[in-house]
């Protein structure tokens, strides 16, 4: 709850979205939150961001970056980052249309090293200062720029140097450690059935009495429903 920033609406209802209850970002936190209970070494996040304003965007990826900060790696697709959010990340995987590999490595302080390696291609204009890396990036590797240029960005970064570090990273990182052991759990489920049901009846229990409005109608409707039978089946059978 502390890593996620939720740790004020502990005992808040998630409610019904767009009526009542979390907003569209405190959802998405809570989302991670969820997922975060596992404690997983890799998270994946599909557009954290999506449908969310700036400022909500940057709490999200705020939240996103405490959760790096804790030793997790986090792989994020991301659309139209602002610089901040963009400079957040660590490394950059980035792919052209058709899914060919133009640039895979670090951004570096304020995406110094992507910038160095596009701005290293000929004919590649320089960054404006105080311009978007991210929106940069787009830009001069269009298909458009492709044509004009006469270059294959997927073709200049197999022949470069990054390709070739990045080669030796994925077959070094391949082989297992000798003292390494092949994960093993002896149990399918952290706890047993018991436990899990009495998790999940408590669970219940708060849900109810967290919406005092939704058990009082269920009360009422329960008791108007019983008087009305009982007085239709009156003296039923008596005689």
């Amino acid at each position: 709850m502390e890593l996620v920033e939720l740790t004020p609406l502990s005992g808040a209802l998630v409610g019904l979205p767009g009526v009542d209850g979390l907003s569209t970002e405190q959802r998405k936190r809570l989302t991670i939150a969820v997922e975060l209970v596992a404690n997983p070494s890799i998270v994946f996040m599909d557009e954290p961001t999506s449908g969310l304003d700036a400022r909500a965007a940057a709490i999200v990826m705020r939240t996103v970056r405490n959760i790096v900060n804790t030793g997790r790696t986090i792989v994020c697709t991301i659309h139209q980052p602002s610089i901040d959010i963009f400079e957040s990340f660590d490394e950059l995987l980035f792919m052209k249309r058709g899914g060919e590999l133009i640039y895979a490595g670090p951004l570096g302080p304020k995406s110094s090293e992507l910038i160095s390696y596009f701005e290293a291609i000929e004919g590649v204009p320089k960054i404006r200062s105080g311009y978007n890396p991210a929106t940069w990036m787009l830009e001069v590797t269009s298909t458009v720029e492709e044509n004009r240029l006469g270059v294959d960005f997927a073709e200049v970064y197999r022949k470069s140097s990054l390709y070739q570090y990045n080669q030796e990273l994925v077959e070094r990182l391949s082989i297992p450690t000798s003292n390494s052991k092949e994960l093993h759990f002896p149990t399918k489920y952290s706890r047993s059935p018991f436990e899990q049901f009495l998790t999940c009846l408590w669970k219940q229990n708060l849900s109810y009495w967290r919406n005092p409005q939704y058990t009082a109608v269920r009360f009422f409707y329960t008791f108007f429903i019983s008087l009305m039978l009982g007085t239709i089946c009156w003296r039923f059978g008596a005689h």
